[in-house]
C-alpha cells in the first residue's frame, strides 16, 4: 500500500527531471544496474540517473567512489535521495522493501560474499529503499566500512520487525530532511 502511494512522487519528480535532466543531467534519466537481493539472488534496481556514464574500466570492489562523475542534478538528486525514488518499482515487483540492506552491486556483492564474514548471512532478508545501515552507520568506502555496513545490516536482519521498520523509515527522514546524502 506505502509503495502503492510511493507512485504519486514518482510521476511528479519524473515529469521534473525529465524537463531538468537535458540541461542539468545529459543523458537517460534512469540508471539500472543488476544488483544482489534475497537469498543472493541478482535483481535489477531501477535509479534515476546522478553520475556521467563510468569509462570502460570499472570501479573495483573496494575502490572509493568515483565522486568527480557526479552531475549538478546528481548532487542534489543524492542529498535528498530522490534518486533511489525509482526503487519503488522493485518494490512493487517484490524484489525490494522500502526498509532492508541496500543491495549492492552484484559484482562487487560476489566479492564480498566471499571476503566479508556476515555478508552472506545480510541477505536472508530483502534489500530495502533505505536501511539501518544508512541511516546510522551513513555512507562507506573501503573494507573496514564495509564490515561496519554490514555488521548494522545483520543487526537489522536479526531484529528485523514492524516496529524497528518504522524506527528506520523516521531516521530516514531525518537524514534526508537534514540532508546528510551522500
Amino acid at each position: 500500500m506505502v509503495s502503492l502511494i510511493l507512485l504519486w512522487p514518482l510521476v511528479i519528480v519524473g515529469l521534473m527531471l525529465l524537463m531538468l535532466n537535458p540541461l542539468f543531467n545529459r543523458g537517460r534519466l534512469f540508471f539500472v544496474q543488476t544488483r544482489m537481493g534475497a537469498e543472493c539472488q541478482p535483481f535489477r534496481a531501477w535509479k534515476f540517473r546522478s553520475m556521467r556514464p563510468a569509462p570502460s574500466i570499472e570501479r573495483g570492489a573496494f575502490d572509493a567512489l568515483d565522486s568527480h562523475r557526479i552531475t549538478p542534478l546528481g548532487h542534489l538528486l543524492r542529498k535528498t535521495r530522490l534518486d533511489e525514488l525509482p526503487q519503488v518499482i522493485n518494490v512493487l515487483k517484490g524484489e525490494m522493501s522500502l526498509i532492508g540492506p541496500r543491495p549492492d552491486f552484484f559484482d562487487h556483492a560476489q566479492v564480498y560474499v566471499r571476503q566479508i564474514p556476515g555478508y552472506r548471512e545480510r541477505h536472508a532478508v530483502r534489500p530495502g529503499i533505505s536501511g539501518y545501515a544508512q541511516t546510522e552507520v551513513g555512507y562507506v568506502d573501503g573494507l573496514e566500512g564495509l564490515r561496519a555496513k554490514v555488521a548494522a545490516d545483520l543487526h537489522y536482519a536479526r531484529h528485523a520487525s514492524f516496529g524497528f521498520d518504522m524506527w528506520i523509515a523516521w531516521r530516514t527522514l531525518c537524514v534526508v530532511l537534514g540532508r546528510k546524502g551522500s
